[in-house]
């Protein structure tokens, strides 16, 4: 099943289903391996990440590490944390911001790339994108609530912020997120790590 799994991982790195849309050659970001107890499913790949193609290679993986409690050797062991983003490649560059994920990922990929990693104890559910797409329909009205409800999310799922510099702004009206969520965060990853 191994091999399945290399076989999978070496389909979605030369994927080009998106190639057209990008501004740029398609350099999909994914980490996994069978033994992964964690995995993380995020929105896409920032320009940092797409350069050096390594998930969460910026500022944004380096809060959400904290956030974990993962030194960098334990979040990037693919046999320990698996990297799923909602869309592979980057996107480019919009008016605000990022362009949202490719829609052509998802559907292509998670599936497959779900089922070959049996090991998983905890899925980070992480931003608006991956929320829509893991959280049961009206789970929550915005991504505040559902973060906020995640006493409730089905088990082994974890909603959480994206961990992008405005984050900060939001944690500062949101105290409950550092004082309650990230201690049951951390206590969780470290049981998935057992």
């Amino acid at each position: 099943m191994a091999a399945d799994l290399e076989t999978l991982l070496d389909a979605i790195r030369s994927c080009r289903l998106c190639e057209a849309a990008l501004p740029h050659d398609p350099r999909p970001v994914v980490q996994a391996g069978r033994s992964a107890r964690i995995l993380v499913i995020g929105q896409a790949p920032g320009s940092k990440v797409h350069a050096s193609g390594r998930a969460w290679d910026d500022d944004s993986g380096d809060r959400l590490r904290a956030w974990t409690g993962l030194s960098p050797e334990e979040f990037y062991d693919p046999d320990r944390v698996a990297h799923m983003p909602s869309g592979f490649c980057y996107p480019g560059k919009g008016s605000g911001g990022d362009l949202p994920p490719r829609p052509e990922c998802a559907p292509r990929w998670h599936a497959p790339l779900r089922e070959a990693l049996p090991e998983v104890q905890l899925t980070l559910v992480i931003g608006q994108y991956a929320h829509k797409r893991y959280l049961p329909r009206g789970f929550a009205p915005n991504l505040t609530e559902a973060v906020r409800r995640w006493r409730a999310a089905p088990e082994g799922l974890l909603p959480l912020p994206h961990p992008a510099w405005r984050s900060r702004l939001w944690m500062a009206k949101n105290p409950w997120f550092e004082n309650e969520v990230l201690p049951d965060l951390q206590a969780r990853v470290r049981a998935a790590l057992q």
